[in-house]
């Protein structure tokens, strides 16, 4: 991705100012803005750039499937503030977040074409890729999309799915490979480490200062990997630190009490709090989950875990 620069926010169509230009946009939920989303925008940026048009990505907030069917929605690899920085990097130059509603639901979709991208953004090309679908109960994709940008003046670029490492990158395959421990994969298709973004759990005595090496994450409603212990790194008040982080039940201590706990190994007291904001990168799986048959036999384990994570951290230097 290229440097950050400033890129302009509107979070519903109303907030666009007037004379805000012809565009070249993109739209999808863009969780993760992994690599196939990153090429899909560059693309945008480069005809934005020949046509003299602004590079705009359209997005939703809360995701659809969140609004359409909570109880099934899946886990969010990036929360909205996250989302929005990714996508500043990208080099686009502005980002709508449309709020998705029963009233945006609800517009057929030529409604949609019709009043957001030619009304309101006078748009110039559409980039998606080739499962894009939108409109009322999602009944229209690029076929139709097409269509409608012949009839209405614009063009439509469908792009293929990007494949790394013999992996066809999409949100539901980084999903996957997240919730299975398979962070390597994941960070292929991301192209960046994937990482949690948090705060510490209240009621452990944190208080105004970090004074012992271990950080429990708040609970957290995004999308974690699954139960193993990994070497991380973590970023707390400005300062990287290099850890090994359970998440699991902890069995071996009787009843199951989940926790995201990391183990700081180069651990300095600093400045903290229960709101100071945590990055959490995953880099790398020691393990699985295990119950032990005793605290000395975990003892034992915690001791070649945090050997492993020293070696993985002065090999990748």
């Amino acid at each position: 991705m290229s440097t950050r620069r400033t890129v302009s926010v509107f979070h519903s169509i109303a907030e666009l100012p007037p004379g805000f230009g012809s565009t070249v946009a993109a739209i999808g939920n863009f969780d993760g803005v992994h690599l196939g989303h990153q090429k899909i925008l560059a693309a945008v940026v480069s005809e934005a750039q020949a046509l003299n048009a602004r590079a705009v990505a359209i997005t939703f907030d809360p995701h659809p499937e969140q609004f359409l069917r909570p109880d099934q929605a899946p886990r969010l690899i990036t929360p909205l503030d996250e989302r929005l920085r990714l996508l500043a990097l990208t080099g686009i130059d502005a980002v709508i977040v449309l709020p998705f509603n029963a009233e945006l639901a609800s517009l057929t979709p030529r409604q949609f074409v019709s009043s957001i991208l030619v009304d309101a953004l006078r748009i110039r090309c559409v980039h998606e890729g080739g499962n894009f679908r939108f409109g009322f109960r999602a009944e229209a994709g690029v076929r139709e999309l097409a269509a409608f940008g012949a009839e209405l003046g614009f063009g439509v670029q469908v792009h293929s799915s990007l494949r790394v490492r013999g992996l066809e990158v999409s949100s539901s395959a980084i999903r996957e490979a997240v919730s299975e421990g398979k962070i390597d994969q994941a960070r292929w298709m991301l192209g960046r480490p994937f990482a949690v973004h948090s705060n510490q759990a209240r009621g452990r005595g944190i208080g105004t200062r970090l004074l012992v090496p271990t950080v429990n994450l708040a609970a957290y409603d995004g999308l974690l990997p699954g139960f193993g212990v990994y070497v991380t790194r973590l970023m707390l008040a400005g300062r990287s630190f290099q850890a090994v982080t359970n998440v699991g039940n902890r069995p071996t201590f009787g009843e199951a009490s989940f926790a995201v706990e990391s183990h700081i190994l180069n651990f300095e007291p600093i400045e903290s709090g229960e709101e100071v904001p945590i990055e959490l990168e995953f880099l790398f799986r020691l393990r699985g989950e295990v119950e032990w048959p005793s605290p000395e036999a975990l003892k034992a384990q915690i001791f070649k875990d945090v050997a492993r994570a020293k070696r993985f951290f002065r090999l990748t230097r």
